[in-house]
C-alpha cells in the first residue's frame, strides 16, 4: 500500500450557485450546523434516553455519543481524519449506526454500501470515493468479507484500513483476524473521557457546507457515481421528512430494510428518529416472522420497507391475525412502485397508516401526507417535502408536457446536489446548465401536484428496490463464448416488481452447445458480482429486433419476455411433472 494525498471532496463536488445558496440560507432551510452537531444537541437534551436497540443491547443517547466520539479519537488516532472516506459494508447492527455518527462527529465521509456487493462492485466504490478505510463483518452469509476487503485495499492507493466486526454475522466475540485488521468493537468503545471527546469533536466539527456523505447511485460499469450531500442538505432533507412523518420523542423506528439504503437513514429513517429524540430498533431482516416479533415486543410506531416485503407482510397477518401491532402508526413503501390493489389493504389488514415513498440518493423526496385521502395515498407515490423543491415534467426535446401526461421529471431544489462527485462527463448528461437534475424518471402530475411514477426513461431494472443498468448485465452476457449480442430487460413479477431477463444472440462462428443461463451466471460469478443482478431467464433470438433507428427495440423485447414467460408457465402447468 502507497501513501497518496485524498483530493479534499470539496473540490470534487459541483457547488450550488451562490445566490441559490444564500436564498435557501436565508430562508431557513440550511442551518450551518454539521449533522454531528445536530446529533449531539439532541442527546444532550435527553442523555438518558434509549436511542438504539440491537436485541438485548439497549444503548442511550449518553452512550451513543461517548462510543461516536470515541470512534471518532480513535479513527484520528490510526491517520483516518477530516474528509477523508470510510465505506461501510456492514450487516443491520448497531455498530453501523455508531460508525455513521463517529464520522458525522470526525467530518470523515461515511459511504455506505450493501453485504451483498462483491469485489466488482465494491472496487469500484473504493478506487471512486478514494476512501481511506472499509468497515467489514469478518464473514457474513459465508461470505469471507475482511479477505475482499484486504485485497481491495492493497489495490487502491488511498485505502489504508481494514475495520473489522469480530463475530462472524457483524457482532458477537471477537475473533483472531487477518494481520492488520483493526477490531471494529474496540474502536466503537466507549470514550475513555467522554466530555473531553465531546468537546474535541465540538471544536473541529465541519460547516454545513461540508459535504456529510457520499450516498451511491448506479452505474453500468460497476463504477458507481456518489452524490455528494452537504450537511446542510441532508440535516434539511431529514427533519423535513420528520416533520411531515410526525416524528418525534415518542417514535420507535424499525429499521428492517438494509441500512445500506438511504432511504432507511434518511427518509426520515434513523436519522429522523435520533434527531426528533426518538428510538431506532434494528432488525436483521424483513421477514414477517422477525419484524412482527420486533414490533410487538418493541412496540414499534414506524417502518420502512419495499413492495415484496409488504405483500409478504399482508400474507403473514392474514395467516397471524392476532400478533401484535397495534403500536404500528406508519408504514412507508418506496424504492418501487406498489400496486393500488396492495396499498389499500394496509390500513385495513395492518391497522396503520400507509406513506408512499419516492426518492433518489440525488436529492428529490417525495411523500404521501398521513391527512391525505386513500385515493391520492392508494395511487400516487407523493409530492416534494419542501416549498423550496423545483420540479418539471417535460417530453424528448426538453419541453412542457401537458399537465397530467407522462414526461421525463426534472428536478432543483435545497437538497438536490447539482452534479455527482468527481464524474464532469456523467454530470453533463444527468444535468442541465442551471442545475435541473435529469432522473430519468418518467412521471405524470395530478391536478394537485402529486407524482404518479409510470417507468423509467433509463434503462433499468428496478428487482425488489434494487437498481440494475441493463449495459452492465448485457457487458458480462458478451463475455460468454459463443454470444453475439445480448439484451436485457425487465420482466413484470408479482412478488419482486421485476426480474431480469436476458436475451442473446448465437455467434455463427462460435459451432457447439447453445448458450445457457448457467453460462451468465458463471461469468458473473467469476467476476464477483452482487447476486441480485444475475438475470432469472434467458431466451435465444436469431437476432435482436431493432427500431427504425437501429437501436435495439427494448419494448418489444419486453413484451415477448412476458409472452414468454407465460408460454412457460402455462406449459408447466399443463405438464407439472415434465413429463
Amino acid at each position: 500500500m502507497s501513501e497518496t494525498a485524498v483530493k479534499p471532496s470539496r473540490s470534487g463536488a459541483v457547488p450550488w450557485p451562490a445566490e441559490a445558496a444564500a436564498r435557501y440560507a436565508a430562508e431557513g432551510y440550511w442551518e450551518g450546523l454539521s449533522l454531528g452537531a445536530h446529533l449531539a444537541a439532541t442527546a444532550r437534551r435527553t442523555p438518558d434516553a434509549i436511542a438504539l436497540v440491537d436485541g438485548p443491547l439497549r444503548i442511550s443517547f449518553r452512550e451513543l455519543m461517548a462510543r461516536a466520539d470515541g470512534a471518532a479519537g480513535r479513527m484520528r488516532g490510526v491517520g483516518i481524519g477530516a474528509d477523508d472516506r470510510v465505506v461501510i459494508q456492514l450487516p443491520n447492527c448497531w455498530e453501523h449506526v455508531v460508525m455513521t455518527v463517529a464520522c458525522l462527529r470526525l467530518g470523515a465521509l461515511p459511504v455506505w454500501a450493501l453485504p451483498q456487493h462483491r469485489h466488482h462492485e465494491m472496487s469500484g466504490v473504493v478506487a471512486h470515493a478514494q476512501a481511506r478505510a472499509l468497515v467489514v463483518p469478518r464473514v457474513f452469509k459465508g461470505f469471507d468479507h475482511e479477505a475482499m476487503a484486504h485485497g481491495i485495499v492493497a489495490a487502491v492507493p488511498a485505502a489504508r484500513h481494514v475495520i473489522v466486526a469480530g463475530g462472524p454475522t457483524g457482532g458477537g466475540a471477537e475473533r483472531p483476524g487477518r494481520p492488520g485488521s483493526l477490531s471494529l468493537s474496540e474502536l466503537c468503545a466507549p470514550a475513555d473521557d467522554p466530555v473531553r471527546a465531546a468537546e474535541e469533536c465540538d471544536k473541529a466539527a465541519p460547516g454545513g457546507d461540508d459535504i456529510a456523505m457520499f450516498l451511491l447511485s448506479g452505474g453500468t460499469t460497476g463504477v458507481p457515481k456518489l452524490a455528494a450531500r452537504t450537511h446542510n442538505d441532508f440535516a434539511y432533507m431529514v427533519k423535513r421528512a420528520g416533520e411531515i412523518c410526525a416524528f418525534g420523542p415518542d417514535t420507535v423506528y424499525l429499521a428492517v430494510l438494509p441500512l445500506g439504503h438511504g432511504f432507511v437513514y434518511g427518509g426520515p429513517g434513523v436519522l429522523g428518529a435520533l434527531l426528533a429524540g426518538g428510538r431506532v430498533v434494528i432488525g436483521s431482516s424483513p421477514a414477517p416472522e422477525v419484524a412482527f416479533d420486533l414490533i410487538e415486543r418493541e412496540r414499534v410506531t414506524a417502518t420502512s420497507v419495499v413492495p415484496p416485503v409488504i405483500s409478504r407482510w399482508l400474507d403473514h397477518r392474514a395467516e397471524h391475525p392476532d400478533a401484535g401491532l397495534d403500536s404500528l402508526r406508519l408504514v412507508q413503501v418506496g424504492a418501487a412502485r406498489l400496486a393500488p390493489e396492495l396499498a389499500a389493504r394496509i390500513r385495513p389488514e395492518l391497522g396503520c397508516a400507509l406513506q408512499q415513498v419516492f426518492g433518489m440518493a440525488e436529492g428529490l423526496l417525495c411523500l404521501t401526507r398521513l391527512d391525505d385521502p386513500d385515493d391520492v395515498v392508494h395511487h400516487t407515490q407523493g409530492r416534494p417535502i419542501s416549498p423550496a423543491d423545483e420540479i418539471r415534467v417535460v417530453g424528448p426535446a426538453g419541453e412542457p408536457v401537458p399537465a397530467g401526461e407522462p414526461g421525463v421529471l426534472l428536478a432543483r431544489g435545497p437538497y438536490t446536489p447539482r452534479g455527482y462527485y468527481d464524474s464532469p462527463a456523467v454530470n453533463a448528461r444527468a444535468f442541465t446548465a442551471d442545475g435541473w437534475y435529469r432522473t430519468g424518471d418518467v412521471v405524470r402530475r395530478t391536478p394537485d401536484g402529486n407524482l404518479v411514477v409510470t417507468g423509467r426513461e433509463k434503462d433499468v431494472i428496478n428487482r425488489g428496490g434494487e437498481k440494475i443498468h441493463a449495459e452492465e448485465v448485457e457487458e458480462f452476457a458478451l463475455r460468454v463464448a459463443g454470444v453475439a449480442e445480448a439484451a436485457a430487460v425487465a420482466l413484470p413479477d408479482p412478488e419482486l416488481g421485476e426480474l431480469v431477463c436476458l436475451f442473446v444472440v448465437p455467434d455463427p462462428a462460435a459451432a457447439g452447445r447453445p448458450v445457457s443461463l448457467g453460462d451468465v451466471r458463471a461469468v458473473m460469478r467469476a467476476a464477483d458480482v452482487a447476486s441480485f443482478k444475475v438475470p432469472e431467464r434467458l431466451h435465444t433470438l436469431p437476432s435482436l429486433p431493432r427500431t427504425p433507428l437501429g437501436k435495439i427495440d427494448k419494448k418489444r423485447l419486453r413484451a415477448d419476455a412476458v409472452r414468454l414467460s407465460a408460454g412457460a408457465a402455462g406449459a408447466a402447468a399443463a405438464n407439472p411433472a415434465g413429463r
